[in-house]
């Protein structure tokens, strides 16, 4: 007998790796295959907040700062929701139930069983009149998991109609690091945490060129690999040898920076890493003659450079775009959809998807 379960009208927050800002989302979901987007918005960090939010990370703030930082960050998502629902589209949709929100990773050390999320979610509450589901990751940490990456339920469900029947589903999102979610044929999932995403070429960008990022991958195509570079730090890094279920810190990979290299030779050689590390940890998972299509989600998917490396590697490689969907807002509609799995008490991590024990119903509720 099919049940129909209530729909909930949820926010959805994210503030990733990349450090470049909130991602707002709206959505009608029932925790499972129901998700409607509704309105979506994006509220840019200064260069100077990424900053300090770096330099957080790294140790060299006084905790009062920290503190300090933790308000200015919850203010900015507070002003998010309030753009969002504020526009036309949210505006018909009603009174939203829940936010999900996931606060800024400051650092996720998870052979530790330790992560670190700021963002004061009783402000949040406070000040958008709305209950608040955060601190998604430790309940799955405290149950031996990695905490991380937590978008692979929604991957399986949003794409499960688009996989090939005979050859399972992919989804890769490259934000500051990189993460895939790989179901085959027979609906088994594997999912984790592969490398750097954007954090390394975002960083080479702003030592040689004083930009946040390589807009349109253009510094990467007038730049040469550096193939001895490339083999080496592969080589040579433990995480890329290590099997699935596993998860990242953003600043693990920074001694992965080459030396001596110009801006554009660098570029093309940080971007040819992460292609190729992605595509390594592809064709590891699943032969290429068996592969589904590979469909990428996040700020990687907006460069033209790295779509293209990738496509040397992977047989089949394409922009959520193409599906209609939002490949920057992705991961913020997947935490309003979390956020009422929490409220339902249905799991938000597995053992395949984080390594944990057992499965986890992670976030704590703030009304």
């Amino acid at each position: 007998m099919h049940t129909t379960h209530k729909k909930y009208l949820a926010i959805g927050l994210m503030s990733g790796s990349s450090l470049d800002g909130v991602d707002a989302a709206l959505t009608r979901t029932d925790g499972e295959a129901h998700n409607e987007p509704l309105a979506v918005h994006y509220v840019p960090y200064p260069s100077d907040f990424k900053q300090q939010l770096m330099d957080m990370a790294k140790g060299d703030i006084p905790l009062s700062d920290v503190i300090r930082l933790e308000r200015k960050l919850t203010q900015y998502h507070v002003d998010a929701v309030k753009e969002l629902l504020d526009k036309p589209e949210a505006k018909d949709a009603g009174q939203p139930d829940i936010i999900g929100f996931h606060g800024q990773t400051i650092r996720h050390m998870p052979k530790e069983g330790l992560t670190w999320q700021i963002g004061d979610a009783s402000y949040l509450a406070e000040h958008t009149g709305l209950p608040v589901v955060a601190d998604f990751r430790r309940r799955d940490m405290a149950a031996g998991g990695e905490g991380a990456p937590l978008i692979p339920l929604f991957h399986k469900i949003l794409f499960s109609k688009l996989g090939d029947d005979d050859k399972g589903m992919a989804v890769l999102n490259i934000g500051g690091v990189s993460n895939l979610t790989y179901t085959d044929k027979n609906g088994n999932i594997t999912s984790g945490d592969i490398g750097p995403g954007c954090s390394l070429m975002d960083q080479w960008a702003k030592h040689q060129t004083d930009k946040e990022f390589d807009e349109d991958g253009m510094l990467a195509k007038t730049g040469t690999v550096n193939k001895i570079w490339l083999d080496q730090a592969i080589e040579n890094e433990p995480f890329f040898h290590e099997p699935f279920p596993k998860s990242a810190d953003r600043y693990q990979f920074d001694h992965l920076f080459p030396q001596n290299l110009s801006a554009a030779d660098g570029m093309a050689t940080l971007c040819e890493l992460t292609a190729k590390t992605i595509a390594d940890c592809f064709n590891k998972l699943c032969p290429p003659e068996e592969q589904p299509t590979l469909w990428v989600a996040g700020g990687g998917a907006a460069n033209p450079a790295l779509m293209t490396a990738m496509k040397k590697y992977v047989k089949e490689v394409k922009p959520i775009g193409e599906l209609g969907l939002n490949a920057g807002l992705l991961e913020a509609e997947c935490f309003a959809w979390l956020a009422v799995r929490r409220l339902r008490g249905l799991a938000t991590s597995l053992p395949e998807t984080t390594g944990a024990k057992h499965p986890t119903t992670g976030g704590v509720l703030t009304v």
